[in-house]
């Protein structure tokens, strides 16, 4: 064995028990979490393999068929676990955009957890770095720094990005139930996979009539649901800062994007947020649709929420003036190419008969001087020769008498 191989075997096995180890639990860092914060990006192909096999899960569909109750459990629990990602991940954990009491704090934190997006607080502590260094190279996830793919999936894959640094989230750190959640991520995903096998196997058995088996369940439900709610999520990482328009002049490249906020749930309206974060809804006018807002809404009418924070007058003013020199400009520069349009028009109407008559004065110049082509053999007769034959009746030759026979 030579000494290299010595060296890096001892590195590798060190690297996959720490990676096996932080699958159960996600904040064991031997080496201590700075020290791996300080690290490269690099893929950690053994930690980020729970999440390969969320992928690959999806194909099972191929064994386990599907059924409607499979199907539209899948849909049901999309849309659920995306309003928890924007809902409590997003605007309270990370933005404290409302309030609730601690009890509802741990509610909202296990919800969220059935996302399968890591805990509230790793999510909270990585979102708010991404908004103190929108792309720039500090962001983890900047598609102009890191390219779409990276940003769309491969930072999660980097070992630098898998500890939560609680010094960034001390307001969160300070309940140990919510560390708890976060430190053992896997626990509530695991709770509800097994759930949901649960349900198919008593459907299966008291309600055969359904076709629905506890495999369905698992690969519909689970497998599939999730792995869409992830790319769902990730779009807003890789594309709200490639697509669509931008209203306020932010430092970074955020825009909003109403297909972004149907897959989102609201969170499309991404150049708003990054104007202004704190308030509860991502769309900051009537005409923007924000379920996620009208979620909230609805919860803080039965008591679980409360003090869902209002955008500003003035940012509301700030993006009417903007969509009122947006719609300015737009009108010059339409003006300015109907202008161009006709000007075109006017040139070409003034042009076209000119070279026309140039055209037609080049042919005839060109056939005058011409030499004149002989005569060739006539193919017709002329039509009055053609008229006055047929009413002349034809000449008969003459006949020759009869001839008297020799002697």
């Amino acid at each position: 064995m030579s000494d290299s191989t010595s060296a890096l075997r001892p590195g590798f096995l060190s690297r996959a028990t720490t990676a096996l180890t932080q699958w159960i639990d996600s904040d064991y860092c031997p080496d201590g979490a700075d020290k791996m914060r300080a690290e490269p990006d690099r893929v950690d192909f053994v930690r980020v393999m729970p999440f390969v096999v969320l992928h690959l899960a999806c194909f099972a569909v191929i064994w386990v068929g599907w059924s409607p109750v499979a199907v539209w459990t899948a849909v049901a629990l999309y849309f659920i676990r995306m309003f928890a990602v924007t809902g409590i991940h997003h605007r309270y954990f990370s933005h404290k955009t409302y309030s609730t009491s601690r009890g509802g704090q741990f509610f909202l934190a296990l919800w969220a957890a059935t996302a399968t997006q890591r805990g509230s607080l790793w999510w909270a502590y990585h979102h708010r770095h991404h908004h103190q260094h929108s792309d720039d190279p500090e962001d983890a996830h900047s598609p102009h720094v890191h390219g779409f793919l990276w940003s769309h999936i491969g930072w999660i894959t980097s070992r630098r990005n898998f500890p939560t640094d609680y010094t960034k989230i001390k307001d969160l750190a300070k309940f140990p139930e919510l560390v708890w959640l976060n430190r053992f991520d896997l626990c509530v995903p695991l709770v509800l996979a097994l759930s949901l096998y649960g349900t198919g196997i008593a459907l299966e058995h008291f309600a055969p009539g359904l076709g629905t088996t506890g495999g369905q369940m698992l690969v519909w439900g689970f497998f599939i649901s999730t792995t869409f709610l992830f790319h769902g999520t990730a779009c807003i990482n890789s594309m709200a800062h490639l697509m669509g328009k931008r209203r306020f002049k932010t430092e970074d490249d955020s825009r909003n994007s109403f297909i972004l906020t149907l897959i989102t749930l609201g969170e499309g309206w991404h150049n708003n947020h990054h104007r202004y974060q704190s308030c509860t809804r991502n769309g900051f006018y009537w005409w923007e649709i924000d379920p996620t807002y009208y979620g909230l809404k609805m919860l803080s009418w039965t008591g679980l929420i409360w003090g869902l924070k209002p955008v500003p007058q003035s940012i509301l003013d700030e993006g009417i003036h903007a969509d009122h020199h947006a719609s300015v400009a737009a009108a010059a520069t339409a003006r300015a190419a109907s202008a161009q349009s006709s000007h075109d028009y006017a040139t070409l109407r003034r042009v076209v008969p000119v070279a026309t008559a140039m055209a037609v004065a080049t042919a005839t110049a060109s056939s005058a001087n011409l030499p004149k082509k002989a005569d060739g053999p006539a193919i017709r007769k002329d039509l009055s020769e053609e008229t006055h034959g047929l009413n002349t009746p034809p000449t008969t030759p003459p006949t020759a008498g009869p001839q008297a026979p020799a002697a």
